[in-house]
């Protein structure tokens, strides 16, 4: 059984993180890339966000006693395997995670625009993860 508690404070950490990074948005792309206040902290939430979208899916995958992931990517693939979350979505989060790590190891050759480009593009990938955990632990 999934930990009620556990969950909803995750998802409510997500939302923080994703409710910042939709206003970051807001400043467009010139001002986002110029402005490092405006992109570290946009890195630093998106970077979370991730890593707490991974987490609740461990979580997930323990409790329900799902095949242990190979990587971080694959956390996703056991996710859509048991039917926890759809094929489009599961390729969208694993793409997520492979770029969590680009933002957290190859951050000297971070291209900004695209840190932008994800942030207005696929935002939505957290909320409808987060709305399918909520359903299902409920």
């Amino acid at each position: 059984m999934v930990n009620k508690d556990l969950l909803v404070t995750r998802l409510d950490k997500l939302k923080g993180y994703v409710d910042f990074l939709e206003s970051a948005k807001t400043h467009g792309q010139a001002r986002f890339v110029q402005d490092p206040y405006i992109y570290g902290a946009s890195e630093r939430f998106l970077q979370l966000a991730v890593e707490c979208v991974s987490d609740i899916s461990n979580h997930i995958i323990s409790d329900m006693r799902y095949r242990k992931p190979e990587s971080n990517r694959d956390i996703f693939n056991v996710l859509h395997e048991n039917g926890a979350i759809p094929f489009d979505l599961m390729e969208r989060l694993s793409d997520m995670a492979s770029f969590r790590n680009i933002l957290v190891h190859d951050y000297i050759k971070l291209d900004r625009v695209i840190v932008f480009d994800v942030i207005k593009n696929h935002l939505d990938d957290f909320r409808t993860f987060a709305r399918i955990m909520f359903r299902a632990a409920t």
